[in-house]
């Protein structure tokens, strides 16, 4: 039978062919690979997992296609949103588009199939690919959880991994949730694939501490719009989430929206995006401790501009103000109006307040580790940066061994951590943008794939050497050749050929 894949000018070939083409395309190499781990379970029969990823969006998708592309099986997917709902993109995300370009290949790992082009082209065809600018936010999310589908992976949803803890050189999950099967289950490897508040929580500042929760909200939390039409609104900060949830205030009709932005100036220029390339993806995590302090240091501190689309829906709003060099000084309220005090000496009046402050990275606040969260090797355990480089938020993250693993800060208190991976946005300091970011999130899929088989195996290699041992199939029958005697010419004399000259 003749396949085609190609799309044409115009048409659409469905998602039907473009299923057929993928299952090909695994078929010709050879994927998903057979399991090779050997089943383990504990004395009273308890199974014993090999890998459990959290996190059943973009990350966790990917990472376990590509443990399961490797023959690492026996794993198990969870994700505390019920299904549909993974990451945040029909969440706390409100961006109309994605920053990233339409064209990146993301979590295809190696696979044109498996691309949001091929996605796409396949439900609108060619000519409406070509006319498309920027992917629209809720279209990526229809696009993983065909992703998922697709590729069959079984993400177990509305189950939260409630703790962590050693259980000899296993790690027990305590779980909770509507989904959860069992109260705990026990796995020798634990991927958390959290994405951006995977290693952290929203960032909070203090000045809200006293204000009514009623008046106040985070960009990541779920927030009453259409409540707020008719009202002024006060936006903290400038960043991406910032102007998003502005244009979403802005667009349900609110009175005024009003940006307080502590820099002096717009934030214009995306640093990261000016170096990005395959060496920059290949070579970070090689670097020594004070060029990746460098490179990130400096990113955070000119930091990334929201996108022009997004800022521009908000600025094509009469009723909506950029205020530059106003820090929050002081936040209190009057009944329902919040007063806000700011570092020029400005007061501002206003309904209700946005922090567009974006996450932080804080492994202490990961309460499913308990105590051992203090164990984490930080960066700012391992690295002093020179005058005029630091940066208490960098410091903050995990400082990671090359294989995305947990490091312990004191030698033999916690060597168990080394069996957590940390495939979010927390591995950014160490090993670069592969464990969150559209651009390299295959790449970094492989690496965790390599080092976890690499684990896994080298724990397992007394039963691979037995298993060697006792391999016992053979590949020739005994009927592909014939025996002959070999004849005995010891006594043959080996003479010099005798010449006559002349005649």
């Amino acid at each position: 039978m003749t396949r085609q894949f190609h799309s044409t000018p115009g048409a659409a070939q469905g998602l039907d062919a473009l299923a057929d083409r993928i299952q090909f395309d695994l078929e010709c190499l050879n994927l998903p690979s057979p399991n090779w781990v050997p089943e383990r379970r504990t004395e009273t029969g308890e199974k014993i997992h090999d890998v459990v990823v959290i996190g059943g969006g973009m990350c966790g998708l990917v990472a376990s296609f590509a443990l399961r592309s490797g023959g690492i099986r026996n794993m198990r997917i969870f994700d505390r949103n019920p299904s549909g709902y993974e990451g945040p993109w029909l969440t706390y995300a409100r961006m109309e588009t994605l920053r990233s370009p339409k064209t990146l290949p993301g979590p295809a790992y190696g696979m044109g199939a498996l691309t949001f082009r091929a996605w796409y082209e396949a439900q609108y065809g060619l000519d409406a690919w070509n006319a498309l600018d920027k992917i629209p936010r809720p279209m990526w999310m229809d696009y993983l959880i065909w992703y998922r589908n697709v590729l069959d992976l079984p993400v177990e949803n509305e189950v939260e991994v409630k703790s962590v803890t050693p259980e000899g050189d296993l790690l027990r999950l305590e779980l909770r949730g509507a989904g959860a099967k069992e109260s705990s289950v026990l796995t020798r490897k634990f991927v958390m694939a959290t994405g951006r508040d995977g290693t952290g929580h929203p960032n909070i500042p203090g000045f809200v501490s006293a204000l009514p929760k009623r008046l106040w909200a985070h960009s990541s939390e779920d927030i009453d719009f259409p409540a707020l039409r008719g009202k002024r609104v006060v936006v903290i900060g400038v960043g991406a989430s910032a102007v998003d949830n502005s244009a979403e205030a802005l667009e349900a009709g609110a009175k005024e929206v009003r940006h307080l932005i502590r820099r002096k100036e717009m934030p214009t220029i995306n640093k990261m995006m000016g170096i990005g390339s395959f060496g920059f993806t290949a070579g970070y995590a090689e670097l020594p401790d004070e060029w990746r302090w460098r490179f990130m240091q400096y990113s955070f501190t000119t930091q990334t501009p929201s996108p022009r689309g997004s800022t521009m829906r908000v600025s094509r709003h009469q009723n909506a103000f950029f205020h530059f060099g106003q820090g929050i000084r002081h936040v209190w309220n009057e009944g329902e109006e919040v007063v806000i005090e700011t570092t020029a000496g400005k007061t501002v009046r206003t309904d209700y307040l946005i922090l567009g402050t974006g996450f932080t990275v804080d492994p202490l606040a990961r309460a499913e580790l308990g105590e051992a969260a203090r164990e984490i090797l930080l960066w700012g355990d391992r690295y002093t940066p020179p005058a005029g480089e630091e940066s208490r938020e960098l410091a903050n993250f995990p400082y990671l061994s090359p294989d995305f693993s947990l490091r312990e800060r004191t030698p033999g208190t916690a060597p168990w951590l080394s069996s957590i991976y940390c495939f979010n946005y927390g591995a950014s300091a160490s090993l670069g943008k592969v464990s969150g970011d559209i651009p390299g999130i295959s790449d970094g899929a492989r690496w965790l794939a390599y080092a976890i088989a690499a684990e896994l195996y080298g724990e397992d290699v007394e039963r691979h050497w037995q298993a060697m041992l006792d391999y016992d199939k053979p590949e020739l029958l005994g009927d592909e050749w014939t025996e002959t005697e070999l004849e005995d010419s010891a006594d043959a004399i080996d003479r010099e050929p005798t010449y006559q000259i002349g005649g």
